[in-house]
């Protein structure tokens, strides 16, 4: 291939990308660097051709196209190739690269092999299932993957399942004065075992609903007031949640995220207990 037909392609690809042909846009580039891999402008296609694979979710090949990326990047300065690469990798559990590639945009993880398993603190996202979208907290595991730390509804999620979400944040979410980042997911990379269910509680007062609600997140178990679904929740330091609710007295339907058995269980210990007006009925799966 000569260099003027390579231009002309390069500039064939940046055109389709700009219509978000992403598939044209990246076999147009990879056609150029089966010659030229090696240009002082390459690390730009190899990267644009990785970001394209990313858009269409073909995974092997962002991973594929993301460490020649990478590998023209220097490291330890943020350079997007290699968070781009660290998803990829994630997502196909490559644990080895992810971890390099952490190392090469300059983050700090956690020591050891395998599936990383950190504190990167509290975020939002945005879960995108059939056209359905509802904002969720998580808590990170690692730079892309969170577990997530609400009863969702939308149909098929659940709390306590894990996603992978974009690197890039499209909005923020304020809670005590802090503003956390919204990303969007990617994939659902680790579903929950939890179902969801629906009880209606009677409470004599806010705090007998608040104690229900401690009852189950201290158990590992999820439980928020229906009228609260849309109502965010933010990780503290020591690792467990504080919510805003709309937590009042009265009868309300509760979300809860546990085994069916378990979640009887604990209701029953919470209306036992020592308290005026405490009362459930009704439990159903709804998810």
């Amino acid at each position: 291939m000569q260099k003027s037909e390579a231009r002309k392609l390069i500039g064939e690809a940046g055109k389709a990308w700009d219509a978000e042909e992403w598939q044209r846009s990246a076999d147009l580039y990879e056609r150029v660097l089966a010659h030229f891999p090696d240009e002082e402008p390459s690390a730009v296609w190899w990267y644009d051709a990785a970001l394209a694979h990313k858009f269409l979710r073909n995974w092997d090949k962002a991973l594929e196209l993301g460490r020649e990326a990478a590998a023209r990047s220097p490291r330890g300065e943020g350079d997007p190739a290699y968070w781009n690469l660290g998803i990829a990798a994630t997502i196909l559990r490559d644990w080895a690269t992810a971890r390099d590639a952490w190392d090469g945009f300059g983050i700090e993880i956690p020591d050891g092999e395998g599936e990383i398993e950190g504190r990167f603190g509290a975020a939002c996202v945005r879960l995108d299932t059939d056209g359905e979208r509802e904002v969720v907290w998580i808590e990170r595991l690692c730079p892309t993957r969170g577990r997530v730390v609400n009863v969702p509804v939308t149909g098929g999620r659940r709390y306590g399942e894990i996603v992978v979400h974009d690197g890039e944040p499209k909005g923020e979410r304020v809670y005590g004065g802090t503003a956390f980042p919204v990303f969007d997911e990617l994939t659902l990379f680790e579903p929950s075992p939890l179902p969801t269910l629906a009880v209606t509680v009677a409470a004599g007062g806010a705090e007998d609903l608040e104690a229900l609600l401690a009852l189950f997140t201290g158990h590992g178990y999820g439980a928020e007031p229906a009228s609260a679904v849309n109502v965010l929740c933010a990780c503290c330091s020591e690792g467990t949640h504080q919510q805003e609710r709309d937590v009042r007295a009265g009868a309300q339907t509760v979300s809860l995220a546990a085994p069916e058995p378990e979640a009887r269980r604990l209701l029953e210990r919470w209306a036992g207990e020592k308290a005026i007006g405490r009362s459930w009925s009704g439990l159903e799966r709804v998810g």
